[in-house]
């Protein structure tokens, strides 16, 4: 429930990526009309529900995507291991470790191909950061400061070289224009396969629920 200054009514919207409903209301309407507005709701919500694919959680007899690869989560030591397709965590904080462990190496695998990709193309980078950015894969600014989204760890490792290609070709190019997409065809040439499987299955990624 969040309230909105620009808001001129009650609206109920439910996140395609992770099944979360978000009331909306304006600043002159009450808790008390919003959530009877929610009710009101009820059979709306639940056929949406019922359509949003299944969530996947990083917790012990659970599976989540990483490189690609579906792995299955089991009880292990007090450090984390991963090993034949199988990550191994202490029972205590299972989704912490794992969480952690993703954003490592979602660093270790985007600062190779971005120094590799601004080479070739004589830029500099100067800041990679990670976030958990839900409109967008990546993003990049003049000042040579990339951002991408720790997810990209999960999906096929052309898909997260693709994304980091996008993002340093941005460093010449700050649009979407021919120009710019003929950057990103001279550094992936696959680059349009790579770009198809996120608009597919990058939801998907989203869908993997990581306890705080």
């Amino acid at each position: 429930m969040r309230r909105n200054a620009r808001a001129r009514r009650l609206t109920l919207r439910l996140s395609r990526l992770d099944g979360r409903a978000t009331l909306t209301l304006p600043l002159s309407v009450s808790v008390a009309k919003a959530q009877d507005f929610a009710i009101r709701q009820e059979g709306w919500l639940r056929a949406q529900l019922e359509q949003t694919p299944e969530t996947m959680r990083a917790d012990i007899g659970g599976q989540i995507p990483y490189r690609g690869e579906i792995c299955a989560v089991r009880a292990g030591e007090k450090r984390l291991r991963h090993e034949d397709g199988v990550f191994f965590v202490s029972p205590k904080n299972s989704s912490t470790q794992l969480k952690a462990f993703l954003k490592t190496r979602a660093r270790d695998a985007l600062a190779a191909p971005v120094a590799h990709y601004a080479g070739i193309l004589g830029q500099e980078v100067h800041r990679i950061t990670l976030r958990d950015t839900r409109s967008r894969w990546g993003s990049c600014t003049a000042q040579g400061h990339l951002m991408f989204s720790w997810r990209l760890v999960m999906a096929p490792p052309e898909v997260l070289d693709y994304v980091a290609a996008h993002e340093v070709a941005h460093l010449v190019e700050m649009n979407h224009s021919a120009r710019f997409w003929a950057v990103v065809a001279r550094l992936r040439p696959d680059y349009q396969t790579q770009r198809d499987w996120l608009r597919r299955e990058g939801a998907g990624l989203h869908r993997v629920m990581f306890d705080s």
